[in-house]
C-alpha cells in the first residue's frame, strides 16, 4: 500500500487551511504501511490525503459536520455531478447579478446556509469565500466573506468542479470507507494493531482553526493518547519557519523527515509563508529504502474536450487550479 509515488495527485471539491495536496508525495513516500488494516484520520479536513492514498478500508472523521455531510451525500448519491452542475450554474447566474459589496448573493447563501446547512450551499460557499478559508463562529455559523468576484462561477470553474466530485465519487466505490463525525479520542483510542493512523490537527501555534477551539492542551492530549495507539501513525505539523522552531515536536517520539511547503491559504498575511512541514513517523514505519524501488500509480488517461470558453482546452480529469488553488499543472 504505502510508500507510492502518485504521478497525478488530485485535488478534492472542498477547500479549507492546511489543505495537503502539494504535500501528497511526500507523506506517501515517506510512510511504510501494508494496507491491511484500516486507515484512519481523526481529523480529514479537505479529505485530500485519504482520496489520493485510497485506500480499502478507512475511517474518517472530523468534528466539523458540515465536510463530514458533504461526503456522506456525494457516498449515498445525495450529491452527484449532475446536481452539482445544475447547482452551480444556477447559483453562479444569481451570484454575478450582484455586485461584490454586502448586497451580494453570496451572503443570502451564507445566511441561508446558516440557517439551514446543506451540503450544496456549503460547497458553494467553499469555493467562493475569501482565499479558500474554512471559519464558523462561536455559534457555529459560517463566517467567512465572499472573495468579491461576482462571475466566480465562470464553466471552466463550475466544469472543475464537477469532475472533482466525480472523481471523489469514484474513489469511494467499493471501497469501506466510513465518515464520521466524532471526537478525535474516541477515533484514535479504538485503532487496532494493523491500523495506520494519519494526524493533522490544527497546528498549534497557528491561527488555524476552522471549525471549533483546539487548545495547547488538546495538542498534548493528542500526543499522548496517539503514541499508546498499537499501530502506526504519522503525524503533520510545522517543523520551522524564518522565525521560530516548533517545540511541540519534542512531545513526540518517532522519525522524522521535513520538506520546505509553502502556504497560500489564509485570512492573515502572516500565515501565508514559507514553512518546514514535518511528518512524524512511529518508529519502524518510516520508508528509509531507495527511492526509486517506490511504486508508482501512473496518470490516468486524459481525456480532452472543447472548453466552451473561448475555445480554450480543459483537461476533465485534471484539476487545473484557479487564483487560489496551489499548482497550476501546464498542459
Amino acid at each position: 500500500m504505502l510508500p507510492i509515488m502518485i504521478e497525478h495527485v488530485k485535488v478534492p471539491p472542498i477547500k479549507c487551511q492546511g489543505i495537503k495536496t502539494k504535500l501528497i508525495n511526500f507523506i506517501t513516500t515517506s510512510i511504510k504501511w501494508d494496507g491491511n488494516g484500516v486507515w484512519i484520520e481523526p481529523f480529514i479536513g479537505s479529505g485530500s490525503v485519504a482520496f489520493n492514498v485510497q485506500p480499502q478500508k478507512a475511517i474518517l472523521s472530523d468534528s466539523n459536520p458540515h465536510i463530514i455531510k458533504f461526503y456522506q451525500d456525494i457516498q449515498n448519491g445525495t450529491i452527484t455531478p449532475e446536481i452539482v452542475k445544475e447547482y452551480l450554474t444556477k447559483q453562479g447566474v444569481l451570484l454575478s447579478k450582484t455586485d461584490d459589496t454586502k448586497e451580494s448573493y453570496y451572503y443570502e447563501v451564507r445566511a441561508r446556509f446558516n440557517d439551514n446547512p446543506n451540503s450544496l450551499d456549503f460547497l458553494f460557499l467553499s469555493r467562493s469565500c475569501f482565499n479558500g478559508m474554512m471559519r464558523f463562529n462561536k455559534k457555529g455559523g459560517f463566517n467567512v466573506p465572499f472573495c468579491r468576484k461576482p462571475n466566480r462561477f465562470q464553466k471552466s470553474l463550475v466544469t472543475k468542479i464537477v469532475n472533482q466530485i466525480k472523481w471523489v465519487k469514484e474513489i469511494m466505490e467499493g471501497k469501506d470507507w466510513l465518515f464520521v463525525v466524532k471526537d478525535w479520542k474516541e477515533v484514535v483510542q479504538n485503532a487496532e494493531p494493523n491500523d495506520f493512523l494519519y494526524l493533522d490537527p490544527p497546528y498549534i501555534g497557528k491561527n488555524t482553526d476552522y471549525f471549533n477551539q483546539w487548545s495547547d492542551q488538546d495538542a498534548d492530549d493528542l500526543a499522548m493518547i496517539a503514541q499508546l495507539a498499537p499501530c502506526g501513525y504519522a503525524l503533520s505539523m510545522w517543523a520551522e519557519n524564518s522565525y521560530r522552531k516548533n517545540e511541540y515536536l519534542l512531545k513526540w517520539d518517532g522519525e522524522m523527515v521535513t520538506q520546505d511547503h509553502f502556504y497560500h491559504v489564509g485570512a492573515n498575511i502572516e500565515n501565508r509563508n514559507s514553512v518546514s512541514e514535518a511528518l512524524l513517523i512511529k518508529n519502524n514505519y518510516l520508508y528509509t529504502g531507495n527511492m526509486d524501488d517506490i511504486p508508482i500509480r501512473p496518470r490516468p488517461e486524459k481525456k480532452i474536450v472543447q472548453n466552451e470558453i473561448a475555445g480554450q482546452l480543459d483537461l476533465l480529469d485534471i484539476s487545473i487550479s484557479d487564483e487560489d488553488d496551489f499548482l497550476v499543472r501546464q498542459l
